[in-house]
């Protein structure tokens, strides 16, 4: 059911917080729904519809950051944007390449673009010919961030959907990139345990002396799926360094965590399967994969509907809208939040990207974009009782021909904590920035770079 018509909506929450007024659909961030200590600040526009052909979409995916810039990846390219006031984000570059879906990994002058469906016709990167039929990485000189560099490319015969940064190993920055669902994968190559249907993860190295000399260094075969009826293929990878030494990938209905204090190499730990979640009859995968601080807890989100659908109604069932919190020494359960605003069958709705407050203080908070289930703020300290501690939740984008010509695909693709702000990449409308108002978050560490699927240390 659609929320146009909603009047002043209140909500008990724990921490007794109250719903602002609804705006119209078509507000900016600052007029919608949303908890009194969610504050909307600034916004950079980027307008962009999936109702267009695939060659003209400019649709905003993931995030990182590395001081006071953020990389907004992009179906065409990536926006380089300045948030050194993050009520007023500038944007400073948006170097185009023509392929989707444009997932940033940012180190130092280095930023690695994946590329990850083929098409029938040359593209541009960079004003660089794409030839038809590639699909993997772009690497990029992004030391004058006002002016990016293409430097190269690696070809993957099964594409990039994601990727994850996983340190520097040698001189190498090492990346983890994960082929996720593509349709094809493994024609002409070896039909062997690492090459059948894409079930592996690609490890790439990129040498930080030399970015342009990127190559595939190791597959990674994935233990699963535990359905013979579904394919694996690693949709998201997290790592996590310092003490820890971990990775985990979301994979059809298997997540992998790894030993990785060999990158090269990673060593396989255990798995985690839960009931419902990636099997032949759920119609989603796992999708997003993260970890606490101090590596005790696995964070895992999937996708039902494959993000184009209404899968948030009051009437589905609870397992299509929650997230899930492993032992991270075992993936025992230990509790899951359900998202607890209903949304409408206009609005596409799944657990999408997230990640966790870096806080000394020993408290596990995530925040987490849901697509047009918006932005939401999760104490879970305590795994078995997690607590909402704020939200914004965008009112309807309106009926259009996804979800079975009932919406139109939008709303947060992320939502992260970087530097006491939280940043959203919104499908069709840019960047919006928020400041959360809570004492939970208080004393949260300030980060020289974020790569929100990569936590560069660990903490006791």
């Amino acid at each position: 059911m659609s929320r146009f018509r909603l009047p002043l909506v209140v909500v008990a929450m724990a921490l007794g917080l109250v719903v602002t007024t609804v705006g119209s659909a078509s507000a900016e961030h600052d007029t919608e729904p949303s908890t009194q200590n969610m504050h909307a600040l600034g916004h950079s526009p980027q307008p962009a519809t999936f109702s267009v052909p695939d060659g003209q979409r400019v649709i905003s995916s993931d995030i990182a950051f590395q001081g006071d810039l953020a990389y907004q990846g992009n179906y065409n390219g990536f926006r380089v944007i300045d948030i050194s006031a993050p009520g007023n984000p500038k944007l400073i570059a948006h170097p185009e390449c023509n392929g989707d879906q444009g997932d940033i990994v940012v180190w130092d002058n280095v930023l690695v673009r994946t590329w990850n469906t083929k098409v029938s016709t040359d593209r541009l990167c960079d004003d660089s010919i794409v030839p038809a039929g590639f699909e993997g990485v772009h690497v990029w000189d992004i030391t004058n961030p006002a002016d990016p560099a293409l430097l190269g490319s690696l070809e993957l015969p099964c594409g990039s959907h994601t990727a994850t940064a996983a340190g520097v190993d040698d001189g190498d920055l090492i990346i983890y990139s994960n082929n996720s669902s593509s349709s094809g994968c493994g024609v002409g190559l070896d039909t062997g345990a690492q090459n059948a249907l894409g079930d592996f993860m690609d490890v790439i190295a990129v040498p930080l002396d030399d970015p342009g000399a990127i190559s595939l260094i190791h597959r990674e075969p994935l233990a699963g799926p535990n359905d013979p009826a579904v394919r694996t293929g690693c949709h998201d990878a997290a790592v996590i360094l310092g003490d820890v030494n971990k990775a985990m990938c979301a994979s059809a209905d298997t997540i992998n965590v790894w030993d990785i204090t060999n990158p090269r190499d990673p060593v396989l730990l255990f798995t985690v399967v839960e009931p419902g979640v990636g099997d032949s009859a759920s119609n989603g995968r796992w999708h997003s994969a993260g970890f606490t601080w101090d590596g005790e807890v696995l964070v895992a989100g999937w996708e039902p509907g494959g993000g184009g659908a209404g899968e948030c109604e009051a009437t589905d069932p609870e397992i299509d809208k929650t997230m899930f919190f492993y032992d991270g020494s075992n993936g025992a359960k230990l509790g899951e939040w359900v998202l607890e605003r209903a949304q409408g069958a206009d609005e596409n709705c799944t657990i999408h990207n997230y990640n966790i407050v870096p806080l000394r203080s020993g408290r596990y908070v995530v925040v987490s974009g849901n697509y047009q289930g918006g932005t939401w703020v999760t104490d879970f300290t305590d795994p078995a009782n997690p607590i909402s501690v704020a939200w914004s939740d965008p009112v309807s984008l309106g009926p259009g021909p996804f979800c079975g010509g009932q919406c139109q695909i939008g709303g947060s693709w992320s939502s992260y904590w970087y530097n006491n702000f939280v940043y959203e990449s919104d499908i069709t409308r840019g960047l919006n920035v928020f400041r959360v108002s809570d004492s939970l978050t208080g004393g949260a560490i300030k980060l020289d770079r974020l790569n929100p699927q990569t936590q560069e240390f660990s903490l006791p």
